[in-house]
């Protein structure tokens, strides 16, 4: 039965050993991508029969891991571990069958995993760190030399787990390798060329050009190529942060090349670098997206192609390398990129084919910060959406001082409809000016309207509200198709009968504006005020006030007209009446008809001076020590008897003086 002990390279599979043996396995690696390995696997002959008549076990296979692993003759033992993404056989030959088995990473499964959810609160790695976690896998490390600040909410959109934190990667700068042993492979995420390492045996590699590479026994490069490309010579950000809104700083960051053309300038907006929703500036995280961007340019500056049978050859790999006839190149490089292609000799007895080692890897200079291109998209919300207003447990409205609430989106499957669940979001009125405009804020309960700033799902905004068949239009429809208006609700906890309202029927014949205050109507007038009722006798024009309490009018300054041009007034007081002049006089003139009054009771008139009663010629006149009749006849006459007493009498007349009765006394 065939072996692969002592072989160059061979394949562990959870087969068994020897199960599956090594043929042939092409594949790539590169920072901050998911490696590739494609294996050629024999199963041979002689256990094909045993293993494959009940069908073959591909369910202990696809998912599980395997693992190639090299032995050169000098230098370290190599290993590349990964789990069976694909699996499939391709062909038949006298010594068995032959099968392909695709090798990725751990973290590819996260491709196969998609969600919408929100954090809040939380640094880039540790978001990263709980996707991993909530998928099952352990085998990372963060290594990273920064402190990256809390996002104050950051948004996961329909797209993969795998999208989401390579991208959030990408924007910080972070980039992603990985560390493989015989039985596992280990996610490395670093930020700073610091922390890449050289591997024990690798740390110097020599240059032989090819004309001199055919002794295969010592490891070694055999082709280095320095390629360049122009890059822009400086990158610029700005951002607008409403908090904020007179401060708008422009972080700039420039790489000094000496060559022609090298200060082309870069220029983006939104630059991102506003926490709080877009509500507050960090300018210090804009200076360091400036230095990132700029660097991920950089990075593909200048690049060196290569090839070697060096086994060791790895990505996230230092080495320096020696021996090579231009002395700069001498110098530490890291290694960005490899391709192996490596053979393994026939099973057969007398073969005479050798194993075979070939890499071909890009590798950028130590003194390059190195980050990785932006190829994964943000998601883009491709139009509004609608949401529920939440907030606070046993609260009606919740708000902040810039009239921001807090929102539940229908794809949130971990929000709890708290004041938790979404960042503060802004609401968009007609109108909004300083210390003036449009109030109404949405409350908890309401289903609003949502819009993203460029499409982006971490810069939510509120454009309005909707109804919905819980939450109803105050004018029952269609029956009140032609009422429009504003209906409020008390708060809190008022029923369906606390409101005010400001009410439009526009159906025709029985036009109506109707305003109802739930308790207090003021109303301030800082100029005139006209009011009209009727136009031109086309409507009979009443107007009806009822109040069911108090009544106070305050004229501060100026006159008090009424004019009641036609028809008559007519005022009924249940109670009492009281009429107060301050300074003035009161003066109450009837052109025509008469002045009649009425008491049931007694009727009192005081006068600090006089009151005089004139008809015509005739006038009565009562001062404080006097009153004095006046008339061409004076007639006084008592039914039953007249007293006329005083300290002093006089009666006189210029002519004749009559006395009269039935008895006259005269003392």
């Amino acid at each position: 039965m065939p072996t692969q002990d002592n072989r160059y390279a061979s394949v562990t599979t959870p087969l068994g050993k020897d199960i599956l043996l090594f043929q042939r396995m092409t594949g790539h690696e590169e920072i901050s991508r998911l490696f590739e390995y494609e294996v050629d696997l024999l199963l041979e002959s002689t256990t094909l029969s045993s293993l494959v008549t009940a069908g073959f076990p591909i369910d202990k296979l696809l998912g599980a891991s395997m693992t190639v692993s090299l032995s050169p003759p000098s230098g370290q033992p190599r290993h590349f571990h990964g789990h069976v993404a694909q699996f499939r056989h391709y062909g038949t030959r006298s010594e068995g069958f032959l099968y392909r088995a695709v090798l990725r990473p751990w973290l590819w499964f996260l491709t196969r995993t998609s969600n919408c959810r929100i954090y809040q609160e939380q640094s880039v790695p540790e978001i990263i760190s709980d996707i991993f976690k909530k998928n099952g896998f352990s085998d990372f490390r963060i290594n990273v030399e920064k402190t990256y600040p809390p996002r104050s909410y950051c948004v996961q959109y329909r797209e993969s787990d795998f999208n989401f934190v390579s991208r959030l990667m990408e924007y910080e700068g972070l980039f992603y390798y990985f560390e493989h042993t015989a039985s596992k492979h280990t996610l490395i995420i670093s930020d700073s060329n610091s922390r890449f390492q050289t591997i024990s045996g690798y740390d110097t590699i020599p240059y032989y050009p090819p004309e001199n590479s055919g002794q295969r026994e010592e490891e070694h490069i055999y082709d280095w190529q320095v390629a360049h490309k122009i890059q822009s010579g400086s990158y610029e950000l700005k951002d607008y942060a409403y908090k904020m809104p007179a401060s708008n700083p422009s972080p700039k960051k420039a790489v000094e090349k000496t060559h022609a053309h090298a200060t082309g300038k870069l220029f983006d907006y939104p630059g991102n670098y506003c926490d709080d929703a877009g509500g507050g500036l960090n300018e210090a995280q804009g200076n360091s997206y400036c230095d990132t961007r700029i660097n991920e340019l950089h990075t593909d500056y200048e690049v060196i192609e290569g090839a070697a049978n060096t086994s060791g050859l790895s990505t996230g790999m230092l080495f320096t390398l020696s021996d090579h006839f231009i002395t700069p190149e001498n110098a530490q490089h890291v290694v960005v990129y490899a391709s192996f292609y490596i053979t393994s000799p026939d099973y057969t007895s007398g073969s005479t084919e050798e194993a075979h080692f070939e890499c071909h890897f890009k590798a950028i200079r130590h003194t390059q910060p190195f980050k990785p291109q932006r190829l994964t998209p943000t998601p883009i919300v491709q139009g509004p959406q609608t949401a529920v207003v939440v907030g606070k447990q046993g609260e009606e409205i919740w708000t902040d001082d810039l009239g921001r609430v807090k929102v539940q989106f229908f794809w949130d499957r971990e929000g709890k409809k708290d004041e938790v669940s979404s960042c503060w979001v802004r609401v968009a009125y007609p109108v909004a000016g300083k210390k003036w405009g449009w109030v109404s804020l949405p409350r908890i309960g309401q289903e609003v309207v949502v819009s993203f700033l460029e499409g982006n799902p971490d810069r939510p905004l509120i454009t309005g509200s909707v109804y919905n068949s819980n939450i109803t239009t105050p004018y029952t429809l269609p029956e009140n198709q032609t009422q429009s208006g504003i209906k409020t609700h008390s708060s809190k906890e008022g029923s369906d009968e606390n409101f005010n309202e400001l009410r439009f029927e526009d159906k025709k014949g029985s036009e109506e504006i109707y305003v109802h205050a739930e308790k207090d109507f003021n109303c301030v007038i800082e100029n005139n005020e006209t009011r009209k009722i009727g136009l031109d006798k086309k409507d009979k024009g009443d107007q009806t006030i009822e109040i069911y309490n108090n009544r106070t009018v305050t004229l501060k300054e100026g006159d008090d007209t009424l004019k009641v041009e036609k028809g008559s007034r007519t005022t009924t007081i249940h109670k009492d009446e009281t009429l107060t002049v301050k300074t003035g006089d009161r003066k109450i003139t009837i052109d025509r008809g008469n002045d009649s009054t009425t008491i049931r009771g007694k009727s009192t008139i005081e006068a600090k001076q006089s009151i005089e009663l004139i008809v015509g010629s005739s006038s009565i006149k009562i001062e404080q020590t006097s009153i004095t009749i006046k008339s061409p006849m004076i007639s006084i006459e008592a039914s039953a008897k007249l007293d006329a007493k005083g300290s002093m009498t006089t009666v006189s007349a210029d002519g004749p003086l009559t006395l009269k009765g039935l008895v006259v006394a005269i003392n």
